[in-house]
């Protein structure tokens, strides 16, 4: 029992993402961090005050950081398939100075 939620544990904080679910991590802080600062410049231009600038852009930032950071399911749907451990380098064939390796 204390193992099976250990394990739950683990893997909530491991945050496992893939490789495809690490692109879309970085295209959704990429958008969200150049939406939230052209607004905040231009908000804060507008308005000529540097506190709605600085404000807009750290919400910006808030809401990238809730978006990107927890290991959302949407970014582990395409997880790795690894070899096992003991399939290693025998019986590969490679040669190296011409001689065999197993």
């Amino acid at each position: 029992m204390a193992d099976q939620l250990l394990q739950q544990a683990q893997d909530l904080f491991e945050g496992q993402i893939d490789f495809e679910g690490q692109k879309l991590t970085e295209l959704f802080s990429t958008i969200i961090l150049a939406i939230t600062g052209f607004l905040a410049f231009g908000l804060g231009f507008a308005q000529g005050n540097i506190w709605m600038t600085l404000w807009i852009g750290l919400g910006g930032t808030a809401l990238a950081f809730l978006v990107v950071v927890p290991p959302y399911p949407i970014y582990n749907e395409n997880p790795e398939k690894w070899l096992r451990a003991n399939s290693g380098m025998s019986g590969s064939g490679i040669e190296v100075d011409g001689k065999k390796i197993n």
